[in-house]
């Protein structure tokens, strides 16, 4: 195979270059600088493959011929905290909630072990009510009470405020999320003075707008919402009414949400996550609130079983899982919110048992990790 070494072409300005088309293979002992520009700035009349340096967000991206998406690198055993942060493990995120106000106060815990959460960073605006996704690399959080429509992103790791991501396509709040390891899902959510069947996603890669996916089998909101790497399953929640009807959609499609089975016990404000085979509610208001337990297998159809207990009654907290291990943060126990942190193991089913603590007592808070059953 010839070879060519060229140090440097340019014009008699030495501002651009000719073309060189042909060559197959290119190395260099330092580096090349590939173009750059801002987001507004993508092209998008170029080729599958071409690769840019996004200045806004300070990534490598590349156009697949219909979006431009980013390069990340991503390690999911994080460490880098102290105390129980130290070890390496799945990293789970609970963001905004509640206490005497809004909040936007982001903490972090290494899943695989025990401890009490650490500072993160925080969201761009206060906000409770909103629902979390994530992929490997990024969470989100979009929606919130006051009936916004933004949806905030982070570096899972990395520590450090969120930036703007775009807007869900209906301002609301109540509303749930889940998601592969690509794509983020919003489902349901109330829009004063209606609740919503509204169905969103967004490629969780890429920075914009939520695009329309669907419809859930009716309109409700405050869900109990999970995934595995094809399935999104939306259960109970109000209508206003408490339901126990258990959804479920095919990720990677778009479509209407097709009827799953029910949970134990019908209510709304419950928090779920998953392994990539179970999915786990828990917690709620019935309106009564309860420390009930259920799980289901996420590739069959059918009701609910019972699972366990939560070591709090409680309502409206964050839930977040590795592979292994659910993990439950906050909520709401009358007449204040708490700080707890408990966990369980996905595989079995027994009651939760302690973790450690949030950083600060809050209910409405929404949680997600970069090792849930979606990935």
């Amino acid at each position: 195979m010839s070879e060519a070494r060229i140090d440097r072409i340019s014009n008699e300005n030495s501002t651009a270059g000719p073309i060189i088309s042909g060559i197959t293979t290119f190395s260099g002992q330092n580096y090349f600088v590939p173009p750059k520009g801002t987001t507004a700035e993508r092209p998008s009349n170029c080729p599958p493959g071409s690769i840019r340096f996004n200045t806004d967000s300070a990534k490598l991206e590349y156009f697949d011929g219909l979006q431009w998406l980013e390069l990340e690198a991503f390690n999911n055993e994080l460490g880098g905290g102290t105390g129980s942060n130290t070890g390496l493990g799945n990293r789970g995120l609970f963001g905004g909630g509640y206490s005497a106000g809004n909040s936007n106060v982001i903490d972090f815990i290494t899943i695989t072990t025990l401890g009490n959460a650490q500072d993160f960073g925080d969201l761009t605006i206060a906000r409770h009510a909103s629902g979390s996704c994530s992929s490997s690399t990024r969470g989100l959080w979009g929606g919130a009470e006051g009936v916004t429509n933004v949806i905030d992103y982070v570096t899972i790791s990395s520590t450090g405020n969120a930036f703007d991501f775009g807007d869900l396509t209906v301002a609301r709040r109540s509303v749930s999320a889940c998601s592969s390891s690509t794509r983020g899902i919003f489902g349901g959510g109330r829009s004063s003075p209606l609740n919503l069947n509204t169905i969103d996603y967004v490629t969780i890669a890429s920075i914009g707008n939520a695009v329309d996916f669907g419809d859930l089998t009716s309109i409700k909101a405050a869900l109990g919402v999970c995934s595995s790497s094809t399935r999104g399953l939306f259960a109970g929640g109000y209508t206003p009414t408490l339901i126990n009807t258990i959804d479920y959609v095919t990720i990677a499609t778009t479509g209407n949400a097709t009827d799953f089975g029910d949970l134990t016990v019908s209510r709304a404000y419950l928090s779920a996550c998953s392994s990539s085979t179970r999915g786990v509610f828990a917690g709620g208001d019935t309106p009564t609130r309860v420390n009930t337990i259920d799980f289901v297998t996420i590739a069959s159809l059918g009701n609910a079983q019972d699972f366990g207990d939560l070591t709090v009654t409680r309502s409206v907290y964050g839930c977040c899982s590795s592979s292994t291990r659910g993990v439950f943060g906050g909520g709401y126990v009358t007449p204040t919110g708490v700080n707890v942190i408990d966990y369980i193991t996905i595989t079995s089913t027994g009651n939760a048992l302690d973790f450690g603590d949030l950083i600060l007592t809050r209910f409405w808070v929404a949680a997600c990790s970069n090792g849930h059953g979606g990935l």
